[in-house]
């Protein structure tokens, strides 16, 4: 039999915030009805104005911080209210760190049904700002100003800023310098609502150990009015861009890239170097965004592994290679498996210019290029995965189990689907070690992960 929701809409109560969720929202409770309240935290008395009831939850708008939580911080950045991007500068890092930490705790609790595992505290950085490495901005039309920016929370509203506080500094210099260019010549903003104007977004990516800087023009039509002498301008603007490209979209669609990249200036790639070893990076190319933080998942990834020179290892998902290479300076042999065929050629000519010679990369989904090498007698001592958000397929995990390896190293951007893969793994013979969350995305709800299993006998 239903029964009503025990607040209303519109209703004001005095209430305790007793957790976040996975997205960082206040969750208080009415008799047992979760109510989702965001900017709350933890331990706070917070005055609640209903916003909305559903069957099994509700919604409501912080009216008031009756008593504050000891983690509760003042947001430097002056858009931050409005901005999609960051959801927890209004908690100190500490705490930060510490809901990261509990996250991975209960979705190995509820969605693998781990009563024990030992989930480690949260890897930070001692310096949680101005980390990003990649930088892609909409340009579009703000108060009758036309310019690059950050979309609204939930939104493709432009806010009107020319800073991010967790965007590398250089970055910050090239979209304000940008920006002056673009208004200069007055490039049409492309409108989403009419499928017409030039200029979508502008895409920056830098290079932390050789201070280079790619850009990337993304526009509608190949056409771009003043290209020239506004490329000029930019490379004249910003001394470390050394590469400039033009990509073109134009289809109807929130994909920020389009089929068509023509080069336009300078070098084809950046590079950037990670465990001393150097990756090319081109427009398209994967790559972790957090450089500093990079160094560290991947230190925890090579002490899960425990190579000793001996082995053979496959890296499924495998992007531009950087798993793969700091891999094979330790181990007999490595084969990547990658499904983005431009990343494959990259991984080749990255092992090329580290001089690792041990390596073997194939274009394809890893689900079906691991059973064929599987097929073909290609095996592993250890197996490397670093899956997208929906963790790795069922055909995957089965193939793995198969093969046995003697360990499995799993790196997460998810940890749900972790903890939904490991059940598996555990339940097919493998032991579940320390699981080390790494925190890659600070000022956000993100986090990395980085586990290990272990055949048992």
């Amino acid at each position: 039999m239903y029964q009503a929701p025990p607040v209303n809409k519109n209703e004001e109560i005095e209430l305790t915030v007793e957790s976040l969720s996975h997205e960082g929202v206040g969750v208080c409770k009415v008799n047992g009805y979760p109510l989702f309240v965001k900017n709350a935290l933890p331990g706070e008395t917070v005055n609640v104005k209903v916003t909305k009831t559903l069957k099994n939850y509700g919604f409501g708008r912080l009216q008031e911080i009756v008593t504050p939580s000891i983690d509760r911080v003042t947001p430097p950045c002056a858009v931050y209210s409005q901005c999609g991007g960051c959801q927890l500068q209004h908690l100190s890092y500490q705490g930060q760190k510490n809901f990261k930490q509990q996250h991975v705790i209960d979705v190995f609790r509820r969605l693998g049904h781990f009563t024990d595992a030992n989930v480690l505290e949260t890897k930070g950085m001692d310096n949680p700002w101005a980390y990003r490495n990649k930088s892609q901005l909409p340009y579009g039309t703000v108060n009758g100003m036309n310019q690059l920016g950050f979309y609204r929370e939930r939104s493709h509203d432009l806010i009107a800023t020319d800073t991010c506080l967790i965007q590398n500094t250089h970055n910050d210099r090239a979209m304000q310098a940008i920006n002056a260019i673009l208004a200069k010549h007055e490039v049409f903003p492309y409108n989403e609502r009419t499928h017409k104007g030039v200029l979508r977004h502008v895409m920056l990516r830098y290079g932390r150990s050789t201070n280079e800087l790619m850009v990337v023009l993304i526009t509608r039509t190949p056409d771009m009015p003043s290209r020239r002498v506004i490329v000029e301008e930019i490379i004249a603007a910003v001394p470390e861009i050394v590469s400039v490209y033009q990509n073109v979209n134009n289809k109807k669609t929130n994909v920020i890239f389009g089929e068509q990249t023509i080069h336009l200036y300078g070098q084809e790639t950046i590079e950037d170097t990670i465990h001393d070893v150097k990756f090319k990076i081109s427009p398209r190319s994967f790559y972790q965004i957090n450089p500093d933080q990079t160094e560290i998942l991947y230190a925890e990834a090579l002490k899960s592994a425990a190579l000793t020179g001996n082995e053979n290892v496959i890296d499924a998902y495998c992007g531009i290679g950087s798993i793969s290479l700091c891999l094979a300076k330790d181990a007999k042999h490595v084969y990547g498996v990658e499904i983005v065929p431009e990343a494959i050629e990259d991984a080749k000519e990255n092992a090329i210019i580290n001089g690792l010679e041990n390596t073997t990369f194939e274009a394809g989904p890893a689900e079906v290029v691991i059973p064929n090498w599987y097929k073909q007698g290609i095996t592993a001592d250890v197996i490397c995965v670093d899956p997208p958000r929906k963790g790795c397929d069922e055909k995957l995990l089965n193939t793995l189990l198969k093969m046995k390896p003697r360990r499995i190293v799993y790196v997460s951007c998810n940890p749900a689907t972790l903890a939904r893969d490991a059940r598996v793994l555990v339940d097919g013979g493998y032991k579940l070690e320390d699981v080390q969350p790494v925190d890659m995305f600070p000022q956000t709800t993100h986090v990395e992960v980085v586990t290990a299993f272990t055949l048992v006998d």
